[in-house]
Order: C-alpha cells, then structure tokens, then sequence
C-alpha cells in the first residue's frame, strides 16, 4: 500500500510506492481539516447530538509526520499513500490503495472499534509482496486512531505503520496523520478521486 523501503526489502501498507523525492504533497485543503476534530466532537456531544455512524465508503489519505529521521527522510506533508476504504457494520474493514502498483498487494483487511463519542480504532493487517518473484516480502500493522466529524462526512486523526520481514522482526516505522472524505451515491468525479 504505502512505500517501497530500504530496509530489509520492507514495504508498507498493501503495497509500495518509492518513497524517493521528489514527494507529492497533501493538498492544502486537506492539511486545513487535519485542525482540530476532537473539539468539534466535544461541542457535538455537549449539544446532545446523536452520533453519526464510520460505516461507510471513504476516500483517504495517510499523510507524513515526524519521519524526518527516516531513510529515506519522509518530510512533514508528504503523502504516504491514498486509495478508498470501507468501514463494515460489523467491525471490519477493507483498504483499496491507490499509492502503489498491484503486483505488490492494493487490498488489505483490518477490524475497527468504536472509543468514544465520534473516535474510533482501527487495526489493519496487510502483507506485501515482490513484485519481480511474487514471494511474500513483509507483513505490516497499521494502527489508526481517528475522529469522525459531527456531521459524519469527514473524518481525521493519526497512524502508524510497523513493518516485519516475513520472521517477525521489526524492519522499519512510519507515522503520520490520517484524512478522510465520505462517498456517497451522489459522488462523482474529480472530486472523488483518491489522489486529489
């Protein structure tokens, strides 16, 4: 899913993309709505509001933060990956990253839960694999902690990536902040496009 790394042969996420500059950035219109969800949760909850559901289709985008130190050096802004992903009703989840090539691994599966009022966990497991052999390359944990708007169509927040070569052993880390639009039937094109 998210970059191919020097260590170890590791990628993250389902797949890779090379995480050599130059770096796409996040949008700036993306970086505003990384600003401050857990207030607008607490001013929803102080109203009596009911809370909006996460079961839904989103368009995402895992943008870098605190990756400097990296190597590579990640800088702050750089975006990680991107792609759709949906939140089942029953506490699972599927990813459809768009950062990397298919031949790699674009889908991968995690389990979520419900926090708090409007904050929600997910533990997402992918597997990445060469994309020359075939063989399996890593496995990876990506761990989301995030925020659901008040009117229940965006939603931010922060996540880690942990990456293993196929023995279990640590290989590499990533982290950053998470920003996501809901989908709806009425979407359409541009604006639903993952990369934008």
């Amino acid at each position: 899913m998210f970059v191919t790394l020097f260590v170890s042969n590791a990628s993250a996420g389902c797949g890779d993309v090379n995480l050599q500059a130059p770096f796409q950035y996040a949008s700036p219109s993306v970086v505003a709505r990384l600003a401050s969800p857990v207030a607008k949760a607490e001013t929803a909850l102080g109203s009596g509001m009911a809370s909006p559901s996460i079961v839904g289709l989103w368009k995402i985008q895992f943008v870098s933060m605190g990756n400097t130190g990296h190597n590579p050096s990640i800088p702050d802004g750089a975006l990680i990956d991107f792609g759709y992903t949906q939140w089942h009703s029953d506490g699972t989840e599927i990813l459809n990253s768009g950062g990397h090539a298919p031949a790699t691994q674009n889908f991968c599966l995690g389990v979520w839960g419900q926090t708090g009022f409007l904050t929600f966990v997910l533990n997402h497991f992918p597997m990445s694999y060469n994309a020359t052999s075939g063989a399996l390359a890593n496995y990876i944990n990506i761990r989301e902690q995030v925020t659901l708007s008040p009117s229940g169509d965006a939603y931010t927040g922060t996540f880690t990536i942990n990456i293993y070569d196929t023995s279990g052993n640590q290989v590499d880390h990533l982290a950053g902040n998470i920003v996501a639009t809901r989908l709806t039937v009425d979407s359409a094109l541009p604006s639903a496009a993952a990369g934008n």
